[in-house]
């Protein structure tokens, strides 16, 4: 047993800079599950600083000074911030109330549907509707009192909402302005020689700016182009059901199912079996099929080579371990593992074979 051990060891972890990339994977995993939230205020500021540090390089690119830049970009960005602060979220909250308050009669409207099926579909007996009437009020139930919960720790998420509105784009401006400084800083506490960890992060770079990016854009793309239809038919909690819709294509396959239940509800109980209500369903499924067929291959044709089951694998496991920000990077951070295993080297017999 002894030996296979040590065969192992030297076949994969012989090299020095297996040793280096495989003490920084490390220290990367111990920083985030133990300092992951306290450091989210850092965390958040990084990744965005990251997303915005392409638009900086362009600016540069065209003969703009670092400097100046960096202000431009950051001044779109807290004007972008703004906007759709001051202008969506008022809108958006007023719909979330609306929706609250209306829930209750939809659940009405909902039972009286179910106590009407065993009369059309006589295989269908009453014991199993009430059965299922039962479930749902339990569920709700529950479900309120979730939301008691969380209205009674609103104070702490209000304050914490305040300290990263006026941290965050702080940390943001002043990781843009100081990049340089703040890599050769870093530089300082890494191996001189680090060949390996240099080439995985060269590979993950440009894959994980290009899908964060990306996915960006997908979000913005999908959200409006869904609230199109849904404002031109007159639907009720469009902006709502938008961000939703756009929000779901963070989470791979699973997001676009899950939010297509509340449209559809939704848009059964404004309108019932009408053509109304059909003419929705085929412009929502044009905008699904749009994303699926169309930008996706578009923004992320080159980006990302893993099978569907690993992308879910990844959303479970990253998704259980960080919440939202590891389902909006589950796919980035499963790209870092494929790098690294494809970087891996590993030391055959044949190898290790003294020439003659």
């Amino acid at each position: 047993m002894i030996n296979i051990l040590k065969s192992w060891y030297e076949r994969h972890f012989s090299d020095p800079q297996v040793i280096i990339l495989a003490l920084l994977l490390l220290l990367f995993a111990f920083i985030s599950l133990t300092f992951g939230h306290i450091l989210a205020p850092v965390i958040a500021a990084i990744v965005i600083s990251y997303v915005l540090e392409g638009a900086v390089g362009k600016l540069q690119k065209l003969g703009l000074p670092r400097m100046l830049s960096v202000i431009a970009v950051f001044v779109i960005f807290i004007f972008a911030i703004l906007l759709l602060s001051l202008g969506m979220l008022p809108l958006i909250v007023n719909q979330l109330i609306q929706l609250v308050k209306e829930f209750p009669n939809m659940i009405g409207a909902g039972q009286k549907l179910l106590m009407e099926l065993p009369q059309q579909y006589p295989l269908i007996s009453e014991q199993q509707i009430a059965e299922v009437m039962s479930f749902i009020s339990t569920e709700i139930a529950s479900i309120g009192q979730q939301i008691l919960s969380m209205s009674l720790s609103s104070v702490v998420d209000v304050f914490t909402l305040l300290v990263y509105m006026v941290v965050v784009p702080l940390l943001i401006f002043f990781f843009l302005q100081d990049k340089e400084n703040i890599i050769n800083w870093l530089k300082r506490f890494l191996p001189n020689d680090m060949a390996l960890a240099s080439e995985v992060w060269h590979e993950v770079d440009i894959k994980i700016g290009n899908y964060v990016r990306g996915k960006i854009i997908e979000i913005v793309v999908v959200g409006f182009a869904t609230y199109i239809p849904l404002a031109i038919m007159g639907m009720d909690y469009a902006a709502l059901l938008s961000l939703l819709v756009g929000l779901s294509v963070i989470i791979p396959f699973v997001g676009a199912v899950a939010v297509s239940i509340p449209v559809v509800l939704i848009a059964f109980f404004q309108w019932g079996f009408t053509a109304d209500f059909i003419t929705l369903i085929v412009a929502y499924s044009i905008v699904q099929f749009l994303d699926g067929n169309l930008l996706v291959p578009l923004l992320f044709s080159e980006v990302v080579n893993i099978h569907p089951s690993a992308i879910i694998v990844a959303v479970l496991v990253f998704g259980g371990l960080w919440g939202v920000w590891g389902v909006f990077f589950a796919i980035p951070l499963a790209t870092l593992v494929q790098a690294v295993i494809n970087a891996w080297p590993v030391i055959t017999e044949s190898d290790s074979e003294p020439l003659a």
